[in-house]
């Protein structure tokens, strides 16, 4: 789906029970996008327009009276949103085993591939940010074209075992064609994406979801972030000395520098 469609998406899910009354310059209102973009949406959907799909709608539900949560501006519905995300991503890291194997499998690829394209590449800079201060070995993959391959193939050659990947939508056609490298290239590959990546093949030995809000013009992602804290902490637990030693270096080290004001 485009992002106007995701977005009409979420508003269907968020007012079900009284969508079937809304006119196609409020629902557009709701999504904040045009109303030909919603006009679109239903053809998309198999209905002749807009009042096909409303008289659809309106057959399977009745108005209610709205609810405090209902009556919440955009944001405040975005943010509670956000946090039903972080809610479901709590029920599923509930299998421990799963999350230290990945742990394991990050701290103990030398040097560690850590690959975040577009809209993914500041999940990736945090993830590398952090992880560089007890791994020994942090290659950042931010930026797309044919270098991905000759940075896979370096670091593979130098005793790489893993690729970390983020991919949040939309999936850059390179992402894709990197995953598929690596996997070639006979490294493990870890993705952190939306549940609907699981769609686009066997591309990962491991795949972390996590659900994203697209009510707003651009999608917002706290679930992925809670996960870059997850496997970061994860990866230490799999480097308990090793970690805690380099940790206290760089305490020293900072402090010394004087690199911060506290």
């Amino acid at each position: 789906m485009t992002p106007a469609h995701r977005r009409i998406v979420q508003i269907l899910i968020d007012h079900a029970a009284d969508i079937g009354f809304l006119s196609s310059m409020e629902l557009a209102h709701l999504a904040n996008v045009s109303q030909p973009s919603v006009s679109r949406f239903a053809v998309a959907l198999g209905f002749d327009g807009f009042l096909d799909m409303r008289r659809s709608f309106r057959s399977i539900s009745e108005p209610v009276s709205a609810t405090p949560a209902e009556r919440a501006n955009k944001y405040q519905a975005a943010a509670a949103a956000e946090a039903a995300n972080v809610a479901a991503l709590s029920a599923g890291l509930s299998d421990l085993a799963l999350i230290s194997e990945i742990g394991s499998v990050l701290a103990t690829s030398k040097p560690l591939v850590v690959l975040g394209l577009r809209a993914s590449a500041s999940l990736a800079t945090q993830f590398a940010y952090f992880a560089a201060k007890v791994h020994p070995d942090v290659r950042e993959i931010v930026n797309g074209g044919s270098l991905i391959d000759d940075q896979l193939e370096h670091a593979s050659a130098a005793g790489a075992t893993c690729l970390l990947a983020f991919a949040m939508p939309l999936y850059p056609r390179e992402t894709i064609t990197a995953l598929q490298y690596a996997k070639q290239l006979g490294l493990k590959v870890a993705v952190v994406a939306d549940p609907a990546f699981r769609g686009q093949g066997d591309l990962a030995d491991f795949i972390l979801a996590a659900r994203i809000n697209s009510s707003l013009v651009f999608d917002s992602g706290a679930a992925s972030f809670v996960l870059v804290s997850v496997l970061l902490d994860a990866m230490c637990d799999a480097m308990p000395e090793h970690a805690e030693a380099r940790l206290e270096y760089g305490d020293r080290s900072s402090r010394r520098r004087k690199v911060f004001i506290r």
